[in-house]
């Protein structure tokens, strides 16, 4: 009775395996400039088992094939994969850009992003909107539903200062922390691969960091009303928005509306606008999953 091994299929997967094999031997050992009898004695076998394999007619060992993939500097299984694995040179090039400063890993990026734009934010997701909208409140509920981390950048900005944001503000100065910003932005993106990243609202005025955002990150506008806004800052004990400043609502009204263009180029908006915080992150956690911002880019 024939077994599974012995079935047409099978043989003709082997018969697959042992060209792409074949070829991916020869392949190799010609980019490598090496003869075959350079080969044979980098590796210990033989001239005409050589000869055998890149002709698909060698029924070669494991043991032999580790020796001749080390010899041509490669991995086995980049012999035998179905897809053509990264060559040596992109992987030298991967390190070099682990090592390069982040503004040099910026400009690489910005090469290579109108290739395809949505490798870069696969698996990010930025909440945008003005303070009191409720985007460190859903950022950490829907990070712990997802079962994804969820960062603060203000808080990261702390931490790798070593000093509260107010002192952070008052050493760095205005310029100084929206350099420092970016560079968080960079990081937390090379940081992670499956993110909810909060910002402050402000960051969208601030025309080539919020770039850098669109570009490594899913953005999603969490907005509400100018008098929830209000409400909710108040509620966290912030009375500064309304303290000796009775035009405080309409100075609020004219900061959404100045800004709501910015924040309308973000991929899609949750209203958090008379909703229950439960209500609202049923709808964030809907708005992820409806755009496949956590799905791998194609």
């Amino acid at each position: 009775m024939n077994t599974l091994l012995d079935s047409p299929k099978a043989t003709e997967g082997g018969t697959e395996l042992i060209a792409r094999l074949a070829s991916r031997v020869a392949e190799t050992r010609k980019k490598r400039g090496l003869s075959r009898r350079v080969l044979s004695e980098m590796s210990g076998v033989s001239p005409r088992y050589l000869a055998q394999l890149e002709a698909g007619e060698g029924n070669i060992s494991v043991l032999l094939l580790q020796r001749v993939a080390e010899a041509l500097e490669t991995r086995v299984e980049a012999l035998l994969a179905e897809d053509i694995p990264l060559e040596h040179e992109v992987q030298r090039i991967g390190m070099l850009f682990r090592q390069a400063p982040l503004e040099v890993q910026y400009k690489v990026r910005g090469l290579l992003a109108p290739q395809n734009p949505a490798m870069l934010r696969a698996g990010r997701i930025c909440l945008i909107g003005l303070r009191g909208a409720g985007k460190s409140t859903l950022g950490k509920m829907a990070g712990e539903a997802l079962g994804i981390p969820f960062v603060e950048l203000n808080r990261d900005i702390e931490t790798h200062a070593d000093m509260p944001l107010a002192e952070v503000m008052a050493f760095y100065g205005d310029s100084g922390f929206r350099e420092l910003e970016a560079e968080a932005i960079e990081r937390i993106g090379a940081r992670h691969d499956r993110v909810i990243l909060a910002v402050a609202g402000g960051i969208v005025a601030e025309e080539d960091t919020y770039a850098r955002l669109l570009e490594r990150f899913h953005t999603v506008w969490i907005r509400t009303s100018a008098p929830e806004h209000m409400q909710r800052v108040r509620a966290q004990g912030d009375h500064r928005p309304m303290q000796g400043n009775p035009a405080a609502m309409a100075h609020l009204r004219a900061l959404l509306e100045a800004r709501t263009p910015l924040y309308a180029k973000a991929e899609a908006e949750v209203n958090t606008s008379n909703k229950t915080v439960r209500s609202s992150l049923n709808d964030l956690l809907a708005v992820i999953a409806k755009h496949r911002f956590l799905a791998p880019a194609a």
